[in-house]
């Protein structure tokens, strides 16, 4: 394969190894760093997350990666958001009352009182328009989920996939090269494998523009 710069934030969040052998099995060998210029420098790039939205925040500034991220999505460069990699895309969350990295309008919210909290394991992801993250993935697909918030986007066409758990969750997100997923692909099956390599094909393409 040609040369593809693939990085995976690490912020101190757990999960790397997993998404990490994920891309591995699609023939891909990801960088994992918590360097913010590698962050810069990469073809394309994952923020993966498990966790507090306000720890994740603390970690991200102090490091230098919040800020990265930021120009990563300002120049619409290749990102894939994964769970709590999705949340901290938005204004802020009620999670500790935390302000997160703004790039998305809108703020992630608990889910409702009386729904059994975290929403976990697998549930159906319905998908909402047509986007190349589902290519070749049938609507109404299964994906695995562990989360107790939720983003509630201002901007509702930036939801591409949804998710009925008691409350319509917005369980895939994409605008320009920005892709990000409530449910973690890396523990989803042949299906969550789909969606990282129709996210590589993006970045490729993307690249192979430039």
């Amino acid at each position: 394969m040609s040369a593809f710069d693939l990085v995976i934030i690490d912020y101190g969040a757990g999960n790397l190894r997993s998404v990490a052998k994920a891309f591995e099995r699609l023939g891909r060998m990801p960088r994992v760093t918590s360097d913010p210029a590698e962050v810069l420098r990469a073809d394309a790039v994952v923020l993966p997350g498990v966790g507090a939205a306000s720890d994740a925040m603390r970690n991200l500034t102090g490091l230098g990666l919040a800020d990265a991220v930021r120009r990563v999505v300002a120049e619409d460069r290749p990102f894939f958001g994964v769970c709590l990699g999705l949340q901290v895309l938005f204004a802020s969350t009620e999670e500790g009352g935390a302000e997160c990295l703004g790039v998305l309008p809108g703020r992630v919210v608990k889910l409702p009182d009386g729904l059994k909290v975290p929403h976990m394991g697998w549930n159906q992801v319905r998908q909402t328009r047509p986007h190349p993250l589902f290519d070749g993935v049938p609507d109404n697909a299964y994906f695995y989920f562990v989360h107790s918030y939720y983003a509630s986007p201002e901007d509702r066409g930036l939801v591409i996939g949804a998710t009925d758990y008691g409350v319509e969750v917005p369980s895939a997100i994409g605008r320009g090269m920005l892709v990000a997923t409530q449910f973690h692909p890396e523990k989803s099956g042949d299906m969550g494998l789909r969606l990282y390599a129709n996210f590589l094909a993006m970045a490729q393409r993307k690249a192979a523009r430039v």
